[in-house]
């Protein structure tokens, strides 16, 4: 084991290295509620896919389409630049549990196989420039219903995937790729197939006042995935999901940076992960304002040798942390069996002001050659926590439980401004109506 524990001089130095920069370089404001309706749609006991797919089609740029309160059934929507779907409180859009209407032709949607890439998303962006979603209504991707044709849901076919040894192929809720300066406000997403909302080289990004609401043992339904992305915004965002609350992933598709990941509220799920894949490379990111209550890890980084590569300036303040079997993991061997040579590499990671309960403590390096390097400041956990600390050199000040032998008691309350955090209900705010 390898734990260095310095003070104020080392520090300060850190923090000149640039950690305080680590955030989306936009300057972001909350997003306007839409003025400029194209189409408004009523309600049908019938699917609407051809009728809203037309509306988002023909709409212009700067425009919304305008769903009004009632139950919207539909299959794979298609979104356009510069245009808005507004869904109005009491409105539910509801993706059709049926296999064939996502199948990209090899007719694997549904089915378990080789590869699990067999369907469409749900609601699509790509290559995109503005508009989004907004409203206070709700995206339901159903699936915990019985698909069409099958005797299983989506997740149940998850699960059986996960026992067989195969990969399921169910639609992502919202997919967007190489897409620029999309919003996501006020709208609750539930019950995805498999992730939420899914990124791949987007340029901007916001989600603001978001909620996602699916049970904890939906598989493979992470909540927000900022993979090879830059300059994202998730705030004041309620997130209770089967798998990652959120995760930011840099594959082989490019790098991830300027992430910024502020006040919200993390219900049951993984935790605020970084990776697996990491090869690309995650650098400046900050989560600040982050309360972690139930979720299984808290403040995630997992790789291994098969994925690794370099997280930097990855800043984390002003978290609290309850319920939680490991309130902070950050492992280079996520899979102790993988072989490869993409090593993990974590360094000018820092943590301060942060609080929580009992639980396992993690900073796994990869070897003396690959250390970690963490900075603590003002980091206290319950006494029964434990640190399980390998190949890492920490410094840093007021850490509690102590990292090394002798290190004098932290004076003040190991919960001291987290009571607020804790006791608020996470709800649903209102954002506006949209003008008649």
């Amino acid at each position: 084991m390898l734990v260095r524990l310095h003070c104020c001089a080392l520090l300060s130095m850190i923090a000149v290295m640039g950690l305080s920069q680590a955030r989306d370089r936009r300057a972001v404001a909350e997003p306007v509620v839409p003025s400029r309706i194209c189409a408004r749609l009523a309600p049908s006991s019938e699917s609407v896919t051809d009728r809203l797919q037309d509306a988002l089609a023909h709409c212009p740029a700067g425009s919304t389409v305008y769903l009004a309160g009632g139950i919207f059934l539909s299959g794979p929507l298609e979104m356009k630049s510069g245009v808005m779907l507004w869904i109005e409180r009491d409105a539910t859009l509801i993706a059709l549990a049926q296999p064939k209407a996502y199948d990209k032709g090899s007719g694997n949607c549904g089915r378990i196989g080789g590869k699990g890439d067999g369907c469409r998303p749900f609601i699509s962006f790509f290559k995109t420039r503005g508009g989004g979603i907004y409203g206070d209504g709700i995206i339901d991707g159903q699936g915990g219903a019985l698909m069409v044709g099958a005797g299983e849901s989506w997740w149940q076919l998850a699960r059986r995937a996960q026992t067989e040894g195969g990969n399921q192929n169910v639609p992502r809720l919202i997919q967007v790729d190489r897409a620029q300066d999309i919003t996501f406000h006020g709208i609750t997403l539930r019950n995805a197939p498999n992730f939420h909302v899914a990124m791949n080289r987007v340029e901007g990004a916001t989600f603001w006042g978001v909620t996602i609401d699916t049970p904890a043992d939906a598989r493979n339904t992470d909540g927000i995935d900022p993979g090879a992305s830059q300059d994202v915004t998730i705030t004041h965002c309620n997130i209770r999901t089967g798998d990652d609350n959120v995760a930011i992933k840099a594959g082989t598709n490019g790098p991830v940076r300027y992430i910024s990941i502020i006040d919200n509220y993390f219900g049951w799920g993984h935790g605020m992960s970084i990776g697996s894949e990491i090869s690309s490379g995650v650098s400046d990111i900050l989560v600040h304002g982050l309360t972690l209550e139930g979720t299984t890890s808290g403040l995630r980084i997992k790789s291994d040798v098969s994925r690794g590569g370099l997280v930097e300036r990855v800043t984390y303040e002003n978290v609290c942390l309850r319920n939680n079997r490991w309130p902070i993991y950050f492992d280079t061997r996520y899979d102790p069996q993988a072989h490869g040579d993409e090593i993990p590499v974590y360094r000018q990671i820092a943590l301060r002001h942060v609080r929580g309960g009992d639980g396992a403590l993690v900073m796994h390096g990869l070897d003396l050659a690959h250390p970690l390097e963490i900075e603590l400041e003002d980091v206290r956990f319950a006494e029964s926590a434990t640190w399980q600390v390998e190949n890492a050199n920490v410094v840093g000040s007021g850490v509690w439980p102590p990292l090394r032998d002798g290190q004098g008691p932290v004076s003040s309350s190991v919960w001291e401004g987290c009571a607020k955090a804790f006791f608020k209900t996470p709800s649903k705010r209102t954002i506006g109506s949209v003008p008649q």
